[in-house]
């Protein structure tokens, strides 16, 4: 398949659905207040566009910072897991039973310790970006095979140098596939977080348009948060290829 085709097939495929969507469905007899066409929902954006940005923005710093809490924290935590037996045996089972409380039932928790703020969604976005990426790095951390590792020892390499060439580099391709999921779930958290206490956001602007019943601007939301997913995808997979094409090297 051609380079063309490849970018082609994806745009071919989404205009496809806009199209039955735009077309299509309303001859089904769908009704509007249920799935507006999409022309009707672009039309937010023009019409009401301050609100929407007024409610992207502390979604999207929220969601962004959450991410680079969450995975730094992940980071830092599989390193000292990684290199400790003993303290990932001793609090490795805390984290994971920390992971089996929904998020859900985790948030109010959160609130009531932090309040309405913004720290709360941004403490939430990072929980729940957290995980994936700790049990990620620990195996990334733990991939490096025993020649390896002989020829390391070999070399008299200390154990800072084995980390810097050996473990970390071997990491990183698991690494950032926790970091590309984690772009969605931060979004998640932060929209999450903003539907059990906020005035701003577009979580916030979800609710208030589904109580509302208004539609149009439901799904503009959704298409905004959406949007906001896509681009923090596409940061993390440019990133990652530089980065890997320079450990390549």
């Amino acid at each position: 398949m051609s380079r063309l085709t490849s970018l082609a097939a994806p745009v071919f495929g989404a205009l496809s659905i806009l199209l039955a969507w735009q077309f299509l469905l309303p001859l089904s007899g769908v009704p509007a207040y249920i799935a507006p066409t999409p022309t009707k929902i672009l039309s937010v954006f023009f019409s009401q566009t301050e609100l929407i940005l007024s409610n992207f923005t502390p979604t999207a710093i929220e969601a962004l910072a959450g991410f680079v809490f969450g995975n730094t924290a992940a980071v830092l935590f599989a390193i000292i897991f990684a290199y400790s037996k003993f303290i990932r045996q001793a609090y490795f089972p805390v984290v994971l039973f920390f992971n089996t409380i929904p998020i859900l039932a985790l948030s109010p928790i959160i609130i009531l310790i932090f309040g309405l703020g913004m720290t709360t969604k941004i403490i939430i976005a990072a929980i729940i970006c957290f995980f994936p990426t700790l049990v990620n790095m620990i195996r990334g951390l733990g991939s490096a095979t025993h020649n390896e590792e002989e020829l390391f020892h070999v070399l008299s390499a200390n154990k800072f140098e084995t980390f810097m060439r050996l473990h970390f580099p071997r990491s990183l391709p698991m690494l950032f596939s926790s970091l590309r999921i984690a772009t969605a779930t931060a979004v998640i958290g932060a929209i999450v977080g903003e539907w059990i206490g906020a005035d701003k956001g577009l979580g916030a602007l979800i609710i208030r348009a589904t109580f509302n019943y208004q539609s149009d601007q439901l799904y503009a939301a959704i298409v905004a948060a959406s949007f906001l997913s896509i681009t923090l995808f596409a940061i993390v997979a440019a990133v990652e290829a530089r980065v890997l094409r320079h450990h390549s090297q």
